[in-house]
């Protein structure tokens, strides 16, 4: 019966999300908004909104585990497995503005997740910080859109064509169908989660962490691949970022800010699994910034990471006696050696762009 719920849930979840954004999409396009316009935040937000609505409905049936592990797992999830994924498939390229302002945003962001969770619990008062940050960014970005080259422009126009417009009554009951498979959808996730948690002996924070953060993402990773396979690859990395951010700021914020009891933030989270999404967000910057590419060798490094970021949690929830070993190994050797490994990546990349000379007098005194 969990699986049954959990998997008809997961279908709602992802059937809402596209029609949701499908509707959405095209009633923008029939009040002539950008296209552009409509990517950043329509889009954008609707890939989220299965996040939204089990993070709603885990937080008022007083399953704060669900709820933050979702949001953070989605996030690690997101940028570890789907960007990896994606860039499998074909070399993404980076644009200047994810590198200057939104992945140091998204680590700004995490960090600020942290501080907020030191307490044990974020509030109402800091849920309305993070939805008024999100409005400000959705300003600023329309007001940014309209200084986009004419290439990433016309991406989002082409998508846009590809939805195309329709009638106004049509995209109504598109909008309000997806609105409703969402809520039902996330109540079913979440109870099948909830069963799974109990059945297993782990903790919701797990099942949040792992499986609903990848079911919830299941919208995420199908826009990524499929703009990638098009060769929209801006969209493609654009979409996880603008899929992060918007977890921290329109997720978890109106979660917290509707929330009753605000959202738990238990001592595990706090001492592991967000200083994990941060580093995988710090992790972004070195990783999106050589050569503006996301190569075949960087998707794989993601992948695995991601792999064994799984592993540890199913380690640590099992009480398994690989546990010690295998956290020693990660801790003592792969990750220092992987920081290393970015470290010298990123300051071979500062070099080639300053045009570094070579040893020697200036030209002029040769």
């Amino acid at each position: 019966m969990a699986l049954m719920l959990f998997v008809a849930g997961l279908v709602f979840l992802v059937v809402g999300a596209e029609l949701l954004v499908r509707g959405a999409s095209r009633l923008a396009a029939v009040f002539g908004i950008s296209p552009i316009v409509v990517g950043l935040t329509v889009v954008a937000f609707g890939t989220s909104a299965p996040e939204l609505a089990v993070s709603v409905k885990s937080a008022f049936a007083d399953q704060a585990g669900i709820a933050l592990g979702n949001v953070v797992g989605s996030n690690i999830f997101n940028v570890l497995f789907i960007l990896g994924l994606t860039a499998l498939i074909t070399p993404l390229t980076v644009s200047q503005r994810l590198i200057r302002l939104d992945v140091p945003l998204m680590i700004a962001l995490s960090v600020t997740v942290l501080l907020f969770a030191l307490n044990g619990v974020i509030g109402r008062v800091e849920g309305a910080v993070l939805v008024l940050a999100l409005a400000l960014y959705v300003g600023f970005a329309i007001v940014q859109s309209r200084r986009e080259s004419p290439a990433v422009a016309g991406e989002y126009a082409d998508e846009a064509d590809r939805r195309g417009t329709g009638r106004w009554p049509t995209n109504v009951l598109l909008v309000v169908g997806g609105l409703v498979l969402l809520v039902l959808g996330a109540g079913w996730l979440v109870d099948g989660a909830i069963r799974f948690a109990q059945a297993l002996g782990i903790s919701e924070l797990v099942i949040g962490l792992t499986v609903v953060a990848a079911g919830t993402s299941l919208p995420e990773v199908v826009t990524s691949v499929v703009a990638a396979i098009r060769g929209e690859r801006d969209i493609a990395v654009g979409n996880v970022v603008g899929s992060n951010l918007f977890n921290i700021m329109g997720v978890l914020g109106v979660t917290a800010l509707i929330a009753p009891e605000g959202i738990g933030v238990s001592a595990a989270a706090l001492n592991f699994d967000i200083p994990v999404m941060i580093a995988v967000a710090f992790a972004c910057l070195p990783i999106l910034f050589t050569g503006g590419v996301i190569s075949r060798q960087e998707a794989v490094v993601l992948l695995g990471y991601y792999v064994a970021y799984t592993l540890y949690l199913v380690l640590a929830a099992t009480h398994h006696d690989a546990l010690t070993p295998f956290s020693s190994v990660m801790l003592y050797f792969v990750i220092p050696l992987t920081v290393v490994t970015l470290g010298v990546i990123a300051v071979q990349e500062l070099r080639r762009n300053a045009g570094v000379r070579p040893p020697g007098p200036p030209p002029e005194d040769r």
